[in-house]
């Protein structure tokens, strides 16, 4: 059975930008699978080279064994698209804009109906069906765009951020609807930058920084990799480098102690990997304690997926979305400057 979505060393650049550069994964079909990275990461550009919205400098984009270069007509029609940014008319009630969908799909009018009334009940819009659109909150807006991404029934529904800006409840109510879809045999793909999301949705998922995906596999393959526990721990609030790497020397001499990052974006703090010592915590502060290191702080968890992305890279998902918050802000400074 050919993958639902097969991309292969995809590459593509907006003028001297690199967005994306060699990436590959694959996609079998009935699973969920997440593109996990902060904003600014290229999973957007990759979505758009999937969807044939944009065209790749190189590269193979498949979908369900069709070219989406050489085939573009074909492979749309086997996916469903739901877009970050939602738009929808405004005078338009719910209801109506879906039958104007079903219209533009071609679908035959008995069999849309029916189709449209039983996704407003799985989405919980039935109440809100003949309102119109404008009155929508953000998360009934979601609602609406995903009921109308999956009206053709497509093999394959591509979502680009579905939760963004959603309340809790209309997030769950996502996230139920999907899990539904992944038994009903409709294969996911999913983007996001939300580490929760991904955890709780995906069979698999890719992470990718940079244009590049840096790691892949399931989420609990992936923090089995990172292994042990995690030690998060600062030795003042605002750690010198030089004093932070003294005490990383200090801590990776010890036996149980499997790694150490030092976070530079968060005080030179330092994340230590940890496995094969119960009493580990004791350990540590009697270490640091015997080499003069105080302790301003620390935690310890097990690994999650944004540890995963800490080994990978240095930092943080958290780190990388503030990182790329502040490039955007200088970017629209500069904007405003040149005006």
């Amino acid at each position: 059975m050919a993958n639902a979505v097969f991309i292969d060393n995809l590459h593509k650049s907006y003028g001297s930008i690199t967005a994306v550069e060699n990436i590959s994964f694959q996609v079998q079909p009935g699973e969920i699978f997440g593109l996990l990275g902060p904003n600014g990461a290229g999973k957007t550009t990759t979505i758009r080279c999937l969807t044939t919205l944009a065209k790749p400098d190189r590269g193979t984009v498949e979908v369900c064994g069709i070219s989406a270069v050489k085939n573009p007509r074909a492979a749309r029609r086997r996916l469903g698209y739901v877009a970050q940014e939602v738009a929808l008319d405004k005078v338009l009630t719910g209801r109506e804009l879906l039958h104007l969908q079903a219209a533009l799909y071609h679908l035959p009018s008995e069999g849309a109906k029916e189709r449209i009334e039983r996704l407003l009940e799985l989405l919980n819009l039935t109440t809100y069906a003949d309102r119109q659109t404008g009155t929508y909150s953000g998360g009934l807006r979601k609602r609406l765009d995903l009921a109308a991404g999956l009206l053709h029934q497509p093999e394959v529904l591509v979502l680009d951020e579905p939760t963004v800006g959603l309340d809790i409840e209309s997030r769950f109510i996502v996230w139920d609807f999907l899990r539904q879809l992944k038994a009903a045999g409709t294969t996911v793909l999913i983007t996001s930058h939300y580490l929760e999301e991904i955890d709780a949705l995906a069979d698999r998922l890719a992470i990718i920084d940079s244009g590049v995906v840096i790691d892949s596999g399931s989420p609990s393959q992936l923090k089995e990799r990172v292994g042990g526990d995690r030690v998060t721990l600062q030795i003042k609030e605002f750690t010198p480098e030089e004093e932070a790497q003294q005490a990383k020397a200090m801590l990776s001499s010890l036996p149980f102690v499997q790694s150490v990052i030092v976070n530079p974006a968060r005080g030179n703090s330092l994340n230590l990997i940890v496995k094969g010592e119960s009493n580990y915590l004791t350990n540590i502060e009697e270490s640091l304690a015997a080499a003069s290191f105080p302790i301003f702080s620390m935690t310890q968890s097990r690994p999650s997926l944004d540890d995963v992305y800490l080994a990978a890279t240095g930092r943080t998902l958290m780190d990388a979305e503030m990182a790329a918050a502040g490039r955007r802000d200088l970017k629209a400074e500069k904007k405003e400057e040149m005006k």
